[in-house]
């Protein structure tokens, strides 16, 4: 609003968020005399984070233009950018309909019966005659069965390493970004299908820890947890999730640790914490797949540098396939994704694992 009786001529310059990495960003506007002027723009963050705006400064000068007057308006304020919720609530929608399989994922046919009891019911073509309960049948005078439901109230827990590995890009996202989200979309659905869903994100410390639970507000909490986690450029501690995971998750559970692995080096190097970790919970291992490996495995090689090259990635891409035998050997759930696949692959196996009763 302009109080002078002259007209002004204005550069409002806002402190946007480093993230945007914007440095020469201005309007210029005049007002004449007793008149205001409303500003709008729009910006688009390109990352999940917390955006911290400052003040607005305002140069305005009059009709002379010799000087300028600097106005501070406006207070800091802190703006959450939160991880792919549109994802979330596709998946959470399916879910509520028994439709999980318009996404990709797999139908898995039923091994067994779960031992929780739902409802007894009549007996109808193609139900198991070994669930027939003679008690209600003699009661009923028609046979009756005992029907029961997938067991509720499982622990999933997602583990995030936001160790140095998790930094590797891919299409404009890290690792670390498709671990989060592929994280809150098998939350979602957990919570959906009535298990308690929590979270642990760890680098050289313990950073997150959102005990499991399935209250309604608990998405929420994850949600909150997730938003801002970036990576550290450090190796995990290992011994320190064991630790935790040991001390402060007292009931089996399934352990889904979205990690990479480059080489098979690198899995040797905390292998035994894995090993230990499998031996109280169900542990799944969910790491990359390099499709960059694949590119250049096919491309035609015409120098010695480029059979060189092809013969590296081989063994890298060999590796990975090493990598899965071995986890496997040692009675871990393993699952080798690409990024884009990452979230279905995680949700078959959650669903495969839930429907063998293994968890």
């Amino acid at each position: 609003f302009n109080e002078y009786n002259f007209t002004v001529n204005c550069d409002v310059i806002d402190e946007l968020p480093v993230q945007f990495q914007e440095r020469r960003w201005s309007k210029k506007l005049t007002l004449p005399p007793s008149d205001s002027y409303e500003l709008v723009y729009t910006v688009k963050p390109t990352e999940k984070g917390e955006y911290y705006f400052g003040r607005i400064n305002v140069y305005a000068d009059g009709p002379l233009t010799m000087v300028k007057r600097r106005f501070i308006l406006g207070e800091e304020q802190v703006t959450k950018v939160y991880p792919s919720y549109v994802q979330m609530r596709r998946y959470q929608l399916l879910a509520v309909g028994n439709k999980l399989n318009e996404t990709g994922t797999k139908r898995m046919r039923k091994l067994g019966h779960s031992m929780e009891f739902e409802q007894i019911k009549e007996y109808v073509r193609g139900d198991d005659y070994r669930t027939i309960n003679w008690k209600a049948t003699a009661r009923k005078g028609d046979l009756m069965v005992n029907n029961f439901t997938d067991e509720r109230s499982q622990q999933i827990y997602c583990l995030v390493n936001k160790g140095r590995v998790m930094k590797m890009p891919f299409e404009g996202m890290t690792l670390l970004d498709y671990a989060i989200n592929a994280s809150l979309v098998l939350s979602s659905v957990a919570l959906q299908k009535q298990d308690k869903a929590g979270l642990i994100a760890f680098g050289q410390n313990i950073d997150s820890f959102v005990p499991a639970d399935k209250k309604p507000t608990q998405i929420n909490n994850i949600l909150e947890s997730l938003y801002k986690q970036k990576t550290d450029f450090l190796e995990p501690d290992m011994e320190q999730l064991f630790s935790v995971v040991r001390n402060r998750i007292t009931q089996r559970s399934l352990l889904v640790l979205f990690t990479n692995f480059e080489s098979f080096d690198s899995l040797e190097r905390v292998l035994p914490s894995l090993k230990r970790l499998a031996h109280y919970h169900l542990l799944m291992v969910v790491f990359f797949d390099n499709t960059e490996l694949k590119t250049l495995i096919e491309s035609k090689a015409s120098t010695v540098e480029d059979i060189y090259i092809k013969t590296i990635a081989e063994k890298y891409r060999y590796e990975k396939q090493l990598i899965v035998k071995e986890l496997q050997k040692n009675g871990i759930v393993a699952v080798l994704s690409t990024p884009q696949s990452l979230t279905i692959n995680s949700l078959n196996k959650y669903l495969e694992l839930k429907t063998r009763q293994s968890i």
